[in-house]
């Protein structure tokens, strides 16, 4: 997966957005004002801080070399991952979006859970 991919599927999912909140290279995707991605436009080779269940962290950490803990991020909930070389299957890659997406989701209040149910 590139970037241009991975941003197509995040902005599939319902309640999100895409901003740079921090500076002009780091591109971060929020859903109800919460963040499940981050990724910087210029670092080589492409990767991308998820969050995760804390159980699983360190299960994709041992399976696959291109899973680390997460830059600059909460090691115990975030890992990066090493998007474009080739060493990940694409539905685990796809798994792991979906799965930060998901993470983030149950966190939220459930007042916000329902406005996000009601987005199209």
């Amino acid at each position: 997966m590139n970037i241009e991919e991975v941003r197509e599927h995040c902005m599939a999912k319902k309640g999100v957005i895409e901003e740079f909140p921090f500076d002009s290279d780091t591109l971060v995707f929020k859903v109800m004002g919460k963040i499940f991605l981050l990724t910087s436009l210029t670092f080589q080779p492409f990767r991308i801080n998820l969050k995760m269940e804390p159980e699983l962290v360190g299960e994709f950490r041992d399976k696959y070399n291109d899973v680390i803990p997460g830059y600059h991020m909460n090691k115990k909930h975030w890992n990066s991952v090493y998007y474009d070389n080739g060493t990940i299957p694409r539905k685990d890659l796809v798994w792991m979006l979906d799965h930060s997406y998901d993470e983030v989701v149950k966190g939220l209040p459930k007042k916000t859970r329902d406005e996000l149910n009601k987005v199209n």
